[in-house]
């Protein structure tokens, strides 16, 4: 019988292989389309600061949403890492500021930036089913944020797992540690999960 790691552990690598399926060309007019899907169908109301990121590798390109997110009006963030086994922090960025590299192959906020904290993150995802479970990398970051944030603010934020449609899936083997996103967005489409 599989443990939940070796569950894990296969479905990163059916969402990775999903995923490098998808072509530059159809990866850049997919990162366009979402920007709209998010900006159309999910109601993220202009007080609310966003948390995006910097898209590693081949993961869907967030940044044409966060552009879109700022010409509406949102006060934007991207994640830090700042160790391991820790959760994430955010600092304030928006279009046009200089990044500097951080691990992983992304770029980060300089630290002179401000550390906020974010109402609403888009969260990525190698893999994403229909109850809002995610499947990230492994590391943990963003499940320990959204449980800190989701136990010590006074509000609740908007989780928003963003991936290609490719990379939905029935079920992702998940536990109590794994925090549930509040919406799925991808390219085709956008979902309430609860």
């Amino acid at each position: 019988m599989a443990t939940l790691p070796d569950e894990k552990a296969a479905l990163r690598k059916l969402a990775r292989g999903r995923r490098a399926k998808v072509s530059a060309e159809r990866a850049a007019v997919a990162a366009t389309e979402l920007a709209a899907v998010l900006s159309h169908s999910v109601p993220i109301p202009l007080a609310m600061t966003v948390a995006g990121y910097w898209p590693i590798g081949s993961e869907i390109d967030v940044r044409p949403a966060l552009q879109a997110l700022f010409d509406r009006g949102h006060d934007l963030a991207l994640p830090v890492v700042i160790g391991r086994g820790r959760p994430l922090v955010f600092r304030a960025w928006q279009p046009g500021d200089v990044l500097v590299a951080s691990v992983f192959g992304t770029y980060a906020p300089r630290s002179e930036s401000p550390q906020i904290v974010p109402h609403a993150l888009l969260v990525p995802a190698l893999a994403v089913d229909g109850q809002g479970h995610r499947l990230g990398y492994g590391g943990g970051y963003y499940d320990r944020i959204l449980a800190q944030l989701r136990e010590g603010e006074a509000f609740q934020p908007l989780a928003i797992a963003v991936c290609f449609a490719c990379q939905l899936v029935q079920a992702v083997p998940h536990d109590g540690d794994d925090q549930q996103v509040d919406w799925v967005v991808t390219e085709n489409g956008a979902q309430r999960v609860s």
